[in-house]
């Protein structure tokens, strides 16, 4: 092919004759193309939380049936537990066994954090995983609003302090309500407590969010969080302490009032629905549901905010991305979600990706 049927096919060639993929116009570098590794595990229905154990095995947990498996880094799963939640995907829900975390102290404590929907609400608790099974769970922080849509529950350690992601719960009014645990950003103790140093003395670390399902801390302890807009802009932010996201007010860009703090970059929701999120080498990949693919944003340097779209319709819709220690994403997908007019459905697989 010449140079013009190449860049029309969306690719262009080195000086070496190198075929090198664009994407929206840019070029996008072969070392940063994620390679796919291994599928880790296969016929899951929604898993959606990962906790990488010590040795690099993964507890993975299904949204809908609140089962609970080790997935070992080689291949295969096992099923350790199960949690009794509130499944919504008749209806499209959004609710059940989310976000799942392991105590910083996890070699000696034990403790195994997960974030499920009850019938009455969204719920923080912890249980202990002691001879290849989950013990009885216990309450960290109940009293999250919960809806159909809209639950948040991503979860996430730093520095000793656990972060959590809750929806609005379908009010938008209460991610204005620094008081509200909907709509949130929390920051609390791993026994649930509020710890010092939170801007407005309870659980708020950042509010005005629609629903963050994806959470992670890069290299430098910023914290990121990809968001869901309604129908006009999908955000992935850089999270400050006390912000105000601006939902309902804003969604996208607040056109310079400084009451409300700007997203990092921002997609249309079609080309989207951002979910889970992990940052390697100054580059977050994300998760992309209805956009059907990984997306990946470069985070520092000259060529911040610039995109690049991977995977696109191979796998279908893609929830968690997740890093593990060995420096491998592990990405789910998420097919069996209940939603229409979904390809590759009831084939929910676990995917290593090596990255460059």
């Amino acid at each position: 092919m010449d140079r013009r049927t190449l860049l029309k096919a969306g690719m262009v060639t080195t000086a070496g004759g190198l075929i090198i993929p664009t994407v929206g116009g840019l070029t996008e570098s072969a070392e940063a193309a994620p390679q796919v590794g291994k599928v880790l595990a296969r016929n899951l229905s929604t898993p959606w939380g990962i906790a990488f154990l010590p040795n690099g095995d993964a507890l993975v947990g299904e949204r809908d049936s609140g089962k609970v498996f080790r997935v070992r880094k080689s291949g295969g799963r096992r099923q350790v537990g199960r949690l009794q939640v509130r499944s919504q995907k008749a209806n499209w829900g959004e609710g059940g066994l989310l976000g799942l975390a392991l105590s910083p102290n996890f070699r000696n404590d034990r403790w195994v954090y997960a974030y499920i929907s009850t019938g009455s609400d969204n719920r923080i608790v912890r249980m202990r995983f002691r001879n290849g099974t989950l013990g009885p769970r216990r309450l960290v922080l109940g009293g999250i609003p919960t809806n159909t849509h809209h639950n948040g529950g991503r979860l996430g350690f730093h520095r000793g302090l656990l972060y959590a992601s809750t929806g609005d719960a379908e009010n938008p009014s209460l991610a204005q309500n620094r008081n509200s645990l909907a709509g949130k950003i929390l920051r609390l103790t791993p026994d649930g407590r509020v710890p010092q140093g939170n801007p407005f003395g309870n659980y708020t670390w950042s509010f005005g969010h629609r629903n963050i399902e994806g959470i992670t801390f890069d290299n430098r302890g910023v914290l990121w969080a990809t968001e869901f807009g309604d129908d006009r802009r999908d955000e992935l932010n850089r999270i400050v302490k006390g912000g105000n996201y601006g939902w309902p007010i804003y969604e996208g860009r607040d056109g310079g009032d400084r009451r409300y703090r700007n997203p990092f970059t921002t997609w249309r929701p079609e080309n989207c629905s951002p979910s889970g999120i992990a940052v390697v080498n100054g580059m977050a990949f994300i998760g992309a549901l209805r956009g059907r693919s990984l997306w990946a944003v470069r985070l520092r340097g000259p060529n911040a905010g610039r995109r690049f779209r991977h995977f696109h319709e191979r796998f279908g819709r893609i929830r968690t991305v997740q890093a593990a220690p060995d420096g491998t994403l592990w990405m789910t997908t998420s097919n069996h979600d209940g939603r229409p007019s979904t390809p590759h459905r009831n084939d929910d697989r676990i995917i290593r990706l090596r990255v460059g």
